[in-house]
C-alpha cells in the first residue's frame, strides 16, 4: 500500500473504532443495570415493565435525558435511600413521559401524566416517596394505572 491509501484506511480504521466505542446515540453514556419491574392494579391486572434503574446521583441527574425512543414495555426506576418530597424536570428530556411516584411499600402515591419534553418546569411528588417510575406517555392511562396502585420490585422491598 501507497502512504495515501495507508493513512486513509488507517483513519476509517480509527473513526470505525471510535464509533464502536462510543455510547448508542442520545444515551447518557454508562450502561445502568436493568431488572423487572410490575405493577399490580386495583382491579386486578399485572403489567411488567424491563427498567433501567437510576441509583447513583449521576444517574439520577441525566434520567432519562437525550432519549428519543423507549420501547412500550420499558421504564425508568429512580430510587432513594429515605422517603422525601421529589421534584424532577423534563430539561434535555426528548420524551413525553408519565411519572409515577411510589410511596413505602410501593404503593403509587400520585401520578403525573404526559410531561412536556424539554420543559423546566418543575414535576412534584406533592408526598414523601421512594421512588419514581418513568413511562412512556400514554402508559397510565392506556393501562389505568392510579394512585394506590402498587409497585413491586427488589429494591421496593417487595419484589424478587
Amino acid at each position: 500500500m501507497n502512504g495515501p491509501v495507508l493513512a486513509r484506511a488507517a483513519a476509517l480504521l480509527l473513526l470505525v473504532g471510535l464509533a464502536l466505542a462510543a455510547p448508542a446515540a442520545g444515551q447518557s453514556g454508562a450502561v445502568l443495570e436493568r431488572s423487572t419491574l410490575v405493577v399490580e392494579s386495583a382491579g386486578g391486572a399485572i403489567h411488567s415493565f424491563d427498567v433501567e434503574l437510576a441509583l447513583s446521583p449521576d444517574q439520577k441527574s441525566k434520567g432519562l435525558m437525550h432519549r428519543r425512543e423507549m420501547a412500550p414495555d420499558a421504564g425508568m426506576l429512580f430510587v432513594y435511600a429515605a422517603p422525601q418530597i421529589i421534584s424532577m424536570w423534563m430539561q434535555n428530556t426528548y420524551l413525553p413521559l408519565d411519572m409515577v411516584f411510589i410511596g413505602m411499600g410501593g404503593r403509587v402515591a400520585h401520578i403525573v401524566e404526559r410531561t412536556v419534553p424539554l420543559s423546566t418546569a418543575i414535576v412534584s411528588s406533592r408526598e414523601r416517596v421512594v421512588a419514581v417510575l418513568e413511562l412512556n406517555a400514554g402508559t397510565v392511562s392506556r393501562l389505568g394505572l392510579a394512585r394506590g396502585d402498587r409497585v413491586r420490585h427488589a429494591l421496593l422491598g417487595n419484589g424478587t
